[in-house]
């Protein structure tokens, strides 16, 4: 081995060991060099040199140990190196760029990678399925943002209005005013209030086209003015349309009046309900209707139904309405008379003064049928006015104004409904027991 060194010539420069024989379809193995102060031939393909004892300078502490009997320790196999996890090292026989690697083992069952799995080439790990735990209780929801106050509307109008004291002969009433002004006690109140301190609420007016002012609101207080003796009162003049006009008015008048006719509730409600429609709301056919009439009961705290019957009454003979204002026709059966032809409701209402009697609600339901038949005239309606009224259930009518004195304006019909029939079974726990019992019960425990 000493014969094959050339000494003073480089390492590059000495002719290697004579190659193996290839094998087919294999690279060419790289060439061996031999490097200074090795002795022997080149070491084996993938064997490990340790070169610590050829380094120059090396100390006599840093020489290697004497190889055992067999050879150098170099030409000893070395265990190869399990190869760690992650990136693989290059190698020299890595096939040119382009071409595809040569698999050795057992090839993938798959080429084509799986979601979640490693790089090309490698088999994706099935997810593991996790053994069902304990469901975990979802988090608390977050607080609630606080509310935001609601974003206050502004009530001033475009125009700016101001209070001014016009003359009385120039205020002129209200056109097909449905609300009658009454010298009663309520208005000798009032007038007594105007002398004392003039009219504190301003009337509202608005321009006429004949000149002078159309009062909308302020009739009574008008009136008052003029018995008191006062030439001019406050007024806010101000532009409306004749719907608007029209609204004002009848929800002053149905506010804040103490007594109101059942006729002038009744052509109140219709004028309320013709001036929405006129506004339009949404809907067709009968759908706008019924909306306008849902609007007009949400207006005055009644529902729809109500409304319409209300507004039946405006077809009664004047002679059937002085009858119900004077309450000698009750609201119910006005209604179902409502519905007979007008030359009948005439018979009718002269059968009511002659017998000094009012239908009851099941007399005027056979009234209405009978005259749906054309079989009704003046004796037919004598005789069914005479007959003897059975003992029915009857309805009490307590009036808006009325029931205001008790309830305040948020109130709702049924929560007044219910607080009244609350307070009278109070009432009723509280009276003797012999209240409750009747005339022939009283009569046997005597």
């Amino acid at each position: 081995m000493a014969e094959d060194k050339k000494p003073g010539v480089p390492v590059e420069e000495q002719k290697p060991e004579p190659p193996a024989p290839e094998v087919p379809g294999s690279p060419p193995a790289p060439e061996q060099a031999v490097l200074p102060g090795m002795e022997g031939p080149p070491p084996p393909e993938n064997k490990v040199i340790d070169l610590s004892s050829v380094r120059a300078g090396a100390g006599p502490e840093q020489q290697a140990a004497p190889a055992p009997e067999g050879g150098q320790e170099w030409e000893k196999p070395q265990e190869e190196k399990k190869p760690r996890r992650g990136r693989r090292p290059k190698d020299k026989d890595a096939p040119a760029q382009g071409e595809k690697p040569k698999r050795k083992g057992r090839p993938p069952k798959a080429e084509k990678q799986a979601p979640g799995g490693g790089g090309p080439g490698k088999s994706a790990k099935a997810p593991r399925q996790s053994k069902p735990g304990p469901a975990k209780e979802d988090p608390a929801p977050p607080p609630p943002a606080p509310e935001q106050p609601p974003q206050l509307k502004d009530a001033s109008r475009g125009k700016k209005e101001e209070i001014v004291y016009l003359d009385l002969s120039e205020l002129h009433p209200f056109q097909n005013h449905p609300f009658g002004v009454r010298d009663d006690v309520e208005m000798q109140g009032l007038v007594s209030s105007v002398k004392a301190g003039g009219v504190h609420q301003p009337a509202l007016v608005r321009p006429r086209e004949g000149g002078g002012y159309e009062i909308v609101a302020g009739h009574r207080r008008q009136r008052a003015s003029e018995l008191a003796g006062l030439r001019n009162m406050p007024c806010i003049v101000r532009e409306m349309t004749d719907d608007e006009a029209i609204l004002a008015m009848t929800d002053d008048n149905l506010r804040h009046r103490e007594t109101i006719l059942p006729s002038e509730k009744a052509a109140a409600l219709k004028q309320q309900y013709e001036a929405i429609k006129h506004q339009g709301t949404r809907g067709e056919g009968e759908d706008i209707g019924k909306l306008s009439l849902d609007k007009v009961g949400e207006r005055n705290g009644m529902s729809g139904k109500t409304v319409q019957r209300y507004i039946y009454l405006n077809d009664l003979v004047p002679e059937l309405k002085e009858l119900m204002d004077g309450g000698k026709l009750s609201f119910t059966p006005a209604v179902e008379v409502s519905r007979i032809r007008p030359k009948h409701q005439k018979y009718i209402a002269v059968s009511i003064e002659g017998q000094q009697s009012s239908p009851s609600k099941a007399q005027a339901k056979k009234l209405r049928e009978m005259d749906e038949k054309n079989q009704l005239n003046p004796d037919v309606i004598d005789a069914v006015l005479s007959q003897e009224k059975k003992k029915e259930d009857f309805d009490v009518i307590i009036s808006s104004a009325e029931l205001s004195q008790f309830f305040g304006k948020d109130k709702t019909p049924r929560e007044m409904k219910d607080q009244i029939m609350a307070l009278l079974g109070e009432w009723k726990e509280k009276q003797p027991p012999e209240l409750g019992k009747g005339e022939k019960k009283k009569e046997m425990e005597k």
